[in-house]
């Protein structure tokens, strides 16, 4: 049991009443419904969610993380269940079945400070960066065999790194020299050795640990398949709410309700009425400045929620 590495949840409440109040105030029968926590991590939305449920309501859950499904049987609450897959399944449940989705993004705080995950470049550790260690295959593993232009368009793509193509013929030119990177320290070492210049107080090798964990993950491929599933799942009147953490994954959320949230015209037919807006986006919520300041890892976090409409 992994007891020293605790999670704050972010936007706790924010995100919670949005799927089950309007301005405020709870909106009639929401307490009855199916609700999905799209990625569990150590269940602070989840447990915040049954709290608000009748005995009628049901909650899934999702988490690739096999820690964070153990650590969900210390919920005991018959109306809860998870799922140990991505949140790309989401569509596997019945077809306007949900009242609520809630998707928060990103990486747990459990797993960034157990340096046996190596997400993190601040720790020793196997350079591994996989959400699911049952399955697939590891960053370092990754790294050994990679060509350079794959290793570079990962970095630029996922990472927003200007110096893409420098680091991955550094990487390149280490494999051949002493064999392949297998630590998280020997990488954010060669980052740093080959990265001159950075913003003001960002370690060199941040966007590049993004980028591979995003990559070796397939974070934005599972995001775009969980947010088109939202809209077979959801029924009329449910919520979607989604925190991300930073620009690539807000961008995704943001043209997603943005796209579905106008009507449609047909400009081969002009004069055929347009199909109706799926979704109506309601919010859009950081977190405030006493969360921020009680959880430094809150600071980048964007909260956007929408609600599905007629099919």
């Amino acid at each position: 049991m992994e007891a020293p590495w605790t999670h704050t949840t972010v936007l706790l409440n924010e995100a919670v009443d949005a799927l089950f109040s309007n301005d405020g105030q709870p909106y009639a029968g929401a307490a009855d419904g199916t609700y999905v926590d799209a990625t569990f991590g150590r269940g602070g939305h989840s447990r915040r969610i049954l709290a608000q449920l009748s005995p009628a309501g049901r909650l899934v859950a999702f988490d690739r993380d096999p820690d964070a499904v153990a650590q969900s049987a210390s919920i005991t609450d018959p109306r809860f269940s998870i799922r140990h897959e991505g949140f790309s399944h989401l569509g596997e449940l019945p077809a306007a079945s949900l009242a609520g989705v809630l998707m928060d993004l990103g990486v747990s705080s459990p797993q960034i400070d157990n340096p046996q995950r190596g997400f993190s470049f601040r720790f020793e550790g196997p350079l591994d960066m996989r959400m699911d260690t049952t399955r697939g295959e590891s960053v370092a593993q990754w790294l050994a065999t990679a060509e350079i232009n794959q290793i570079a368009e990962v970095i630029r793509e996922y990472g927003e790194e200007r110096f893409a193509g420098p680091i991955a013929k550094a990487i390149a030119a280490r494999r051949q020299e002493r064999g392949p990177i297998s630590t998280t320290s020997e990488l954010a070492q060669l980052v740093a050795d080959t990265v001159k210049t950075r913003e003001q107080g960002q370690n060199p090798a941040t966007r590049t640990f993004q980028a591979l964990r995003i990559f070796i993950n397939a974070e934005l491929e599972e995001l775009q398949q969980a947010l088109d599933a939202s809209l077979d799942v959801l029924q009329v009147g449910g919520r979607l709410a989604v925190i991300s953490f930073h620009s690539l994954e807000d961008r995704i959320v943001k043209q997603f309700i943005a796209k579905h949230s106008k009507d449609e015209y047909d400009r081969r037919a002009p004069f055929a009425a347009p199909k109706v807006m799926k979704l109506k986006a309601l919010d859009r919520i950081k977190p405030s400045a006493a969360e921020v300041a009680g959880n430094p890892r809150s600071r980048s976090a964007i909260l956007r929620v929408a609600q599905r409409m007629a099919a």
